[in-house]
């Protein structure tokens, strides 16, 4: 049953979002455009794959001709996050009733941000009875979600039928996946302090680039940094003695 008063609430609440997924979501069909693929196939992904970042990286995976095998575990690397703040939105997502599995295959990192940072109940004026108030949380939380994709899928059909018919300069919005990894990476140095980590994937990536094949560079890289992180995130320097 659809909820008018909630639905508002949501779409009034989201539009930051709004503003963020159009811009990039027309990018990344501006992307597929320009790559030569077709807008069905762009819209396509956005539907079943709705993974922003992951999506941005399938693109150059695609022209890179990079093997399954390297395409999965890319994938789960750059996505492995949302399995860590999945988990604390669980037990949050029974509100949606049958609706749930949507809910959190449309858990990106911006829903989450809304949705584990609102008072739902404030947000929706939730009534006082128990089973009501549950169910416009539940029904606040979905359109939320369902609102965030659809702004995802709007950006993107905007920027392959801008691609197809008009015509437009692409250079330079190829780098729009980069700088959207070098703004994340920014948070995530602010964030968790340490250098280290991101000094050594670096190292790594570059190493790999010179050193080895394109089509085996990536997957290299990203085991050898894993690797080595891993190696002195375990290793403790030994004490001196007295």
């Amino acid at each position: 049953m659809f909820n008018s008063k909630v639905f508002f609430s949501a779409f009034k609440y989201s539009l930051p979002v709004l503003l963020g997924y159009l811009a990039i979501g027309t990018a990344f069909g501006l992307l597929m455009s320009n790559a030569g693929y077709s807008w069905t196939l762009a819209l396509l992904m956005s539907v079943v794959m709705y993974a922003g970042a992951g999506q941005y990286i399938a693109v150059g995976l695609f022209a890179s001709g990079a093997s399954l095998v390297e395409a999965v575990i890319v994938q789960f690397v750059v996505n492995a996050r949302h399995i860590a703040y999945g988990i604390t939105m669980f037990k949050k997502f029974n509100a949606a009733g049958i609706c749930k599995p949507y809910m959190i295959f449309a858990l990106t990192d911006e829903t989450f941000a809304l949705l584990s940072s609102t008072d739902v109940d404030a947000s929706t004026n939730a009534s006082n009875d128990e089973s009501s108030g549950i169910r416009e949380r539940g029904f606040f939380m979905l359109y939320v979600s369902v609102l965030n994709q659809l702004y995802w899928i709007t950006g993107t059909l905007i920027g392959a039928f801008a691609g197809v018919f008009l015509p437009f300069n692409f250079e330079g919005v190829s780098f729009a996946l980069s700088a959207l990894f070098i703004v994340l990476m920014i948070e995530q140095v602010l964030r968790v302090k340490k250098f280290m980590p991101f000094v050594i994937s670096a190292a790594a990536a570059i190493l790999a680039a010179v050193i080895l094949p394109a089509r085996v560079s990536l997957l290299s890289s990203l085991i050898a940094a894993l690797a080595v992180v891993q190696f002195f995130s375990t290793t403790k320097p030994a004490r001196k003695e007295s």
